[in-house]
């Protein structure tokens, strides 16, 4: 999944507004409080239910530019990238980028069916999420 979307608001504000989601995540997950410069290459597990969990990894993160990170469980890996581009001192390109491998012919061909029906639902959400963002400047 793919997205670039143009939006109103300064690069900074919108890097701040995904470093503080992810800084929150990490404490409710592991219940330490990083600082900017300690999320580079950062690695901890997320348990979402009983049964279930994944390790996130910080693959990249440049300052008001870029942040990576990968999702891997058992069953599958996510890779999103988001890449933000200054357009003018007021307002930003943010290109979010979403790539999934699944592991095993059956999880593949699950992961692909779902993926038709969800995909669509998925993009908008992110896409209001994007406006939210934009919209709390």
């Amino acid at each position: 999944m793919e997205i670039v979307k143009k939006l109103n608001i300064p690069t900074e504000f919108f890097f701040d507004k995904i470093v503080d989601s992810v800084i929150f995540d990490i404490r409710k997950a592991t219940g330490k409080t990083l600082t900017r410069k300690q999320l580079r290459n950062y690695e901890y597990v997320k348990q979402f239910s009983k049964d279930s969990r994944a390790r996130i990894k910080i693959d990249k993160f440049i300052e008001n530019q870029s942040y990576h990170f990968r999702t891997s469980t058992t069953r599958n890996s996510y890779v999103v990238q988001y890449e933000i581009r200054p357009i003018d001192e007021k307002s930003c390109e943010v290109h979010y980028t979403e790539t999934m491998e699944s592991f095993g012919f059956i999880q593949k061909a699950n992961d692909f069916l779902l993926g038709m029906v969800l995909g669509f639902f998925k993009k908008r959400q992110l896409k209001k999420m994007l406006t939210m963002i934009e919209e709390s400047y």
